[in-house]
């Protein structure tokens, strides 16, 4: 069993002033490691519309290198504007994951639209910044990875790597929607794709990650690094109805492989569960695992999935 040292909340998006579009969520953290600061880059929501309707974005905050509990600058803008009417980014960029390629950041992301018998879908775009991270240009008007007879909806949760000189993308497609006393609610399940250019995807076309606590689970964030000769995958799962309760709600589930596509899963080695009182005592979720100056690090979400920021903890140990 892993071990992790909470270290406390790092960002706190309600405490941001003079930017309307940052009121809260700081959600599914991914970095961008630079010589002195650690750039983190998350999804945040304005206030709903008169309809009631909300948007995502992301954005990022800059952490002290020597200490990512101190917060150096927030950016004054979103990294991207919503697509255009139709377009399948149009309400929203949630989540993004950054990587370095050359002498460019690269992105890819999940673009949300709207829809009229489930409240939403989702697919996976990709952007470039020529800024050094500071903001991005989408590559195109359609996603990278959309909806395809095999994955019919919800393809998001976009985790970008690079293992073997070839791009891996960790994301999640949609299975089926659930209706829950009236409400429809999305299953979904962990895939992943390589490709040569980050553009051309070839699908694995099949779930990573068996479920455990029901068939219906819900899986999301699949977050892999490598380290003392194999894979290691942090991930978030949660029950398919009433997963915004603590019994139900979002925890942080583990597995490993020696090939990127067999994984062997055993959450009892994640290590890491909600606290018994606090900011992330009811649920805890979204992962993102990273090593920092000879130590390994997790950003994570509390309750209400990062509606009042991310956390940090820390590995005591090695993975193996």
């Amino acid at each position: 069993m892993f071990q992790w040292k909470k270290l406390g909340k790092v960002f706190t998006p309600q405490t941001v002033e003079g930017r309307p579009w940052l009121n809260a969520f700081a959600q599914a953290p991914a970095t961008l490691i630079f010589d002195d600061f650690v750039r983190v880059y998350f999804s945040c929501r304005p206030p709903a519309d008169s309809h009631g309707q909300y948007v995502s974005y992301s954005a990022w905050v800059d952490l002290d290198r020597s200490n990512l509990l101190k917060v150096l600058r927030v950016s004054e803008l979103p990294i991207l504007p919503l697509g255009g009417p139709g377009e399948f980014d149009e309400f929203g960029t949630y989540p993004v994951s950054i990587a370095r390629d050359g002498d460019n950041v690269r992105a890819w992301y999940a673009g949300w639209t709207r829809c009229e018998s489930v409240p939403f879908n989702v697919a996976i775009g990709t952007a470039v910044s020529e800024d050094n991270g500071v903001s991005f240009k989408r590559t195109g008007c359609g996603p990278v990875i959309s909806y395809s007879p095999e994955e019919p909806f919800v393809m998001s949760g976009p985790k970008i790597r690079r293992f073997n000189e070839q791009w891996q993308l960790f994301y999640i497609a949609g299975r089926k929607w659930k209706m829950v006393e009236g409400r429809a609610e999305p299953v979904y399940k962990i895939r992943m794709a390589t490709s040569d250019d980050g553009i051309h995807w070839h699908k694995l076309n099949r779930d990573l990650i068996g479920s455990r606590i029901e068939e219906d689970e819900a899986q999301a964030s699949p977050d892999v690094i490598f380290a003392n000769g194999k894979y290691h995958m942090f991930f978030c799962y949660r029950y398919s109805s009433f997963y915004r309760s603590k019994q139900h709600g979002y925890r942080i589930g583990y597995a490993s492989s020696f090939n990127l596509v067999d994984w062997e899963r055993d959450d009892s080695k994640a290590g890491i569960d909600v606290s018994k009182e606090g900011w992330d005592a009811e649920m805890i979720s979204y992962p993102h695992v990273f090593e920092l100056d000879g130590k390994t690090y997790m950003f994570y979400l509390g309750d209400g999935v990062g509606r009042d920021g991310f956390g940090l903890a820390e590995l005591q140990g090695v993975l193996l």
